[in-house]
């Protein structure tokens, strides 16, 4: 993994205290008010003609056109997209592209959740390198420089805003498709908490369970290191202590702020230690239902941490203490799975559904999916190694 690796020093170098440590970060604009700084932050990357990607919702909520009047008087000649569906299509990115190449534009600008963020970095990728956006499976296979990237989540979970991926459906295979490398991180970041109040409230619960599954997943990670488990920590507790009342009090700004904060920490910490198990068969789950994402992350997040703490539950009671659990005396395994339980809990307090059969699953599927997820990026950072059998395992105590 190359952007989240631990660099060890030479064999001839002399000892040291600890490992090296890359970090990779956008600059980062945050606060309500932040969306007046776009044309700013544009004209900064060299833009004179950014292209916009967005979606209907985003539009009808009139962000959409607030960013354009911002863009506009910085004395800019912005183009908008706005053909973005959740669980963005790879014809839907090389339809953007063509916008992008045919009116010249020059810097890409994505306001929306992480569908459209993930689109418009899929424009970025084409924009330096051509082809089609499948090409680019895997990790650092972007191999040209891409056009500067400005990103404005309206989300409170993705972490598209400040990560090294791109997730793209793959509508022939009926898969998505993680593509990953130091190249897809956005220059700059802004995120203005007054953007999250127009979520509706199925997007807020699942992109929060999005924010929480990213901070608890880097934080066990293979690849976790000091620096990104600051991040993690910070976002569990966060999540923890704002995502239900921003359900059930949606204009709450100090816990829409808080969970703009979650989303952000949890974004630096797992663009830096990468994922697991969870994301791995999430990805499989939302490219054959093209379901929500942290919906399924919710579902799945419980079993994974049950079997990952069958090897090692070590790492899990950090984490169970932002939770506010007990951990003083008590057995890791113990904390480990009334961490699994924990989250439950929180999952059916926002509405979240307790099998993957509810949202369509069934046994025959089970068998591709698991074959699929050994593909996914983010299964090799899994603190726990695992095959076919043992992904299938953990989908079938889901269903």
């Amino acid at each position: 993994m190359t952007d989240a690796r631990v660099l060890r020093p030479a064999a001839d170098s002399g000892p040291a205290p600890s490992p090296l440590v890359k970090f990779q970060a956008p600059e980062i604009v945050f606060g309500p008010g932040a969306l007046a700084e776009a044309g700013y932050a544009a004209r900064r990357l060299g833009a004179r003609r950014p292209l916009v990607v967005t979606d209907p919702g985003i539009v009808e909520a009139g962000w959409a056109d607030l960013l354009l009047g911002h863009l506009r008087a910085a004395h800019l000649e912005p183009v908008l997209v706005t053909e973005v569906t959740p669980n963005p299509k790879e014809v839907e990115v090389a339809a953007a592209w063509t916008t992008y190449a045919e009116r010249g534009c020059d810097v890409v600008v994505g306001i929306g959740g992480g569908s459209v963020m993930d689109a418009a970095k899929g424009v970025a990728i084409l924009a330096g390198n051509g082809g089609s956006i499948l090409d680019y499976r895997g990790v650092d296979q972007v191999a040209e420089r891409i056009p500067p990237m400005l990103m404005i989540p309206t989300t409170s979970g993705t972490g598209a805003d400040v990560s090294q991926f791109c997730i793209v459906t793959d509508t022939t295979r009926h898969v998505k498709v993680t593509i990953m490398g130091r190249a897809l991180v956005p220059d700059i970041s802004l995120t203005d908490p007054r953007l999250l109040m127009t979520m509706p409230e199925w997007l807020g619960a699942a992109t929060g369970l999005d924010a929480l599954t990213h901070g608890i997943e880097a934080f066990v990670s293979r690849a976790h290191n000091p620096l990104a488990d600051v991040h993690a920590l910070n976002a569990i507790g966060l999540v923890d202590r704002h995502l239900v009342q921003t359900m059930s009090d949606p204009d709450d700004v100090e816990a829409r702020s808080g969970m703009a904060q979650a989303s952000l920490d949890a974004g630096l910490a797992f663009t830096n230690a990468i994922l697991g198990a969870t994301h791995a068969m999430s990805h499989q789950v939302g490219g054959l239902l093209d379901a929500p994402h942290g919906v399924i992350n919710g579902i799945l997040l419980p079993h994974v941490i049950r079997y990952n703490a069958e090897t090692d539950p070590s790492r899990f009671v950090d984490v169970a203490t932002r939770f506010g659990i007990k951990t003083d005396g008590v057995p890791s395994d113990v904390v480990a799975d009334a961490l699994a339980e924990r989250v439950r809990i929180l999952a059916d307090q926002v509405g979240v559904p307790r099998s993957l059969r509810e949202l369509g699953l069934d046994e025959s599927h089970l068998a591709v999916l698991s074959r699929n997820s050994l593909d996914d990026a983010c299964l090799t950072t899994n603190p726990r190694a695992s095959d076919a059998a043992d992904i299938e395992r953990i989908f079938r105590a889901a269903l």
